[in-house]
C-alpha cells in the first residue's frame, strides 16, 4: 500500500489562517482548501457586506488554488457556511461569477456562528492538473 503524502499550500495573497490549520493541503490528485473568510487583506478585517465577504473568500480560494497549480475550473466540491440563510440568494449571485458549467457539487448550511463573526465561509476541494 502506497502512503499518501500531504503537502501544505500557502498563498501570501490570501488571508492567514485564524487558527492551527493550513490554507490548503495537497494529497494525491486533490487539493483541500480550508474555509476562507471574506477578509480585506490590507485592513485585516472582514468586508462589511455578505456579497463582499463572498467575493473575497472566493478570490482567496482562487489564489490558494493557483499556488497549488490549479484554478477555480478545477474545483469539484464546495461547502458554503452562512450565518444567515436569508443571504443565500446574494451569495449565489456572487458565487456564480466564479464558476463555469459544470458547476462544482456544493452543500450550503446555516450555522450558529462563524469565526470573527463572519457572514460566510467557503471551503473547496479541487483536482490537480496532470503534470
Amino acid at each position: 500500500m502506497t502512503e499518501m503524502v500531504k503537502t501544505a499550500v500557502c498563498s501570501r495573497d490570501a488571508a492567514e489562517p485564524v487558527g492551527p490549520y493550513s490554507q490548503a493541503i495537497v494529497t494525491g490528485s486533490l487539493v483541500f482548501v480550508s474555509g476562507q473568510l471574506g477578509m480585506v487583506l490590507a485592513k485585516k478585517k472582514l468586508s462589511e457586506t455578505v456579497e463582499g465577504q463572498t467575493r473575497l473568500a472566493l478570490e482567496s480560494i482562487g489564489k490558494i488554488l493557483a499556488e497549488a497549480g490549479c484554478s477555480m475550473d478545477d474545483v469539484v466540491k464546495t461547502t458554503v457556511l452562512l450565518a444567515d440563510m436569508d443571504d443565500f440568494k446574494a451569495v449565489n449571485r456572487v458565487y456564480a461569477e466564479f464558476f463555469n458549467e459544470p458547476f462544482p457539487a456544493r452543500a450550503a448550511y446555516q450555522v450558529v456562528k462563524l469565526p470573527l463573526d463572519a457572514m460566510v465561509e467557503i471551503e473547496a476541494v479541487a483536482r490537480l492538473k496532470e503534470r
